[in-house]
């Protein structure tokens, strides 16, 4: 079993190193991650300047580049061979709901969905680490299994745990994402030298936590567990496009 292991929050993040810490043993681990934070960078790719790769004195391999950047760089040109699973985390913070298109977390996992390798993803829904060693424990327990039954591709994982101690856990629930209202309006504030500069608002409150949802299974203390797809095609609109761009198909 060869494991890839990335993240958002950086090299140097606990959530990363428990990761680590936590899944050795079940195989060999390939940590590539990024050389500073980019929570938030989604699925980007560094397209406009060269990379560089170096190995940090933990011993991790880092890239300056985003979470997308380092899985890519990973399974194209660091590796020997081709991993059987890709793991991502753990986060500093919730990846739920919207939020799973901006999160750098879940981009990592992606990338190894994207060439067809199983993917999860980790993060601990509240920031500050604390529990960091009761996430570590359910991450294990997610990655034993997806070992010991292997899910049939294609596979990707969202996988949120509550901030608590693991006893206090409710257990495992499998979720659709929920939905959040619109984030808070940005931040308008001034530099030293009088230029206005706006910072990105904070995120909005859930406006679909119902049952069956990643954010009621946090509500409730409950480990959630969802599989994302990537296909952004609206396949229920297909047949109405068709009929609406028949004029335009018509007069080329």
């Amino acid at each position: 079993m060869r494991i890839l292991v990335s993240n958002d929050d950086g090299y140097t993040a606990p959530g990363l190193e428990a990761l680590v810490q936590a899944l050795e043993g079940l195989g060999d681990l390939t940590v590539v991650a990024p050389e500073t934070n980019h929570s938030g960078a989604s699925n980007s790719l560094t397209l406009n300047r060269p990379l560089t790769v170096r190995t940090a004195a933990n011993g991790f391999v880092c890239v300056n580049g985003t979470p997308s950047d380092c899985v890519h760089v990973a399974l194209t040109g660091l590796m020997d061979g081709r991993p059987d699973l890709v793991v991502s985390g753990i986060n500093n913070g919730a990846n739920m709901g919207d939020d799973t298109l901006y999160s750098g977390t879940v981009a990592a996992a992606a990338e190894g969905y994207l060439f067809g390798i199983p993917a999860i993803a980790f993060s601990l829904a509240e920031k500050g680490w604390e529990h960091l060693d009761s996430a570590a424990r359910v991450a294990r327990q997610v990655v034993e299994r997806q070992i010991a039954q292997p899910l049939a591709a294609p596979v990707l994982l969202n996988v949120n745990i509550p901030s608590r101690p693991y006893e206090a856990l409710g257990g495992f629930q499998v979720t659709r994402l929920g939905k959040r209202h619109p984030s808070e309006p940005v931040v308008r504030t001034t530099t030293p030298y009088g230029d206005t500069v706006y910072w990105i608002g904070r995120v909005g409150l859930a406006s679909d936590a119902a049952p069956g949802t990643d954010f009621h299974a946090m509500n409730n203390n409950i480990v959630s567990v969802t599989p994302l797809r990537l296909d952004l095609t609206q396949h229920g609109q297909l047949d109405e496009i068709r009929q609406w761009a028949d004029p335009l198909c018509a007069s080329q």
